[in-house]
């Protein structure tokens, strides 16, 4: 059977830490920064961690990471 390919994309965008969780970068802090406060883009440069719910389909895009 042939090797199964990781999307790039997908690759890019999500870690998965050492306890099998999926970590994720939050939106909002690519541009129109001059509009938030600095609270609000402080506690935007921290990972969060993706919903069960989204994680079997993160599972299928990324076979080798778990």
């Amino acid at each position: 059977m042939p090797k199964m390919k990781t999307n790039r994309a997908a690759a890019k965008r999500f870690r998965v830490t050492g306890t099998g969780k999926v970590r994720r970068g939050k939106a909002g802090l690519n541009h129109l920064m001059r509009g938030k406060s600095a609270n609000r883009l402080r506690k935007l440069r921290k990972h969060d961690i993706l919903s069960d719910a989204d994680v079997p389909a993160v599972k299928r895009l990324l076979p080798y990471a778990f």
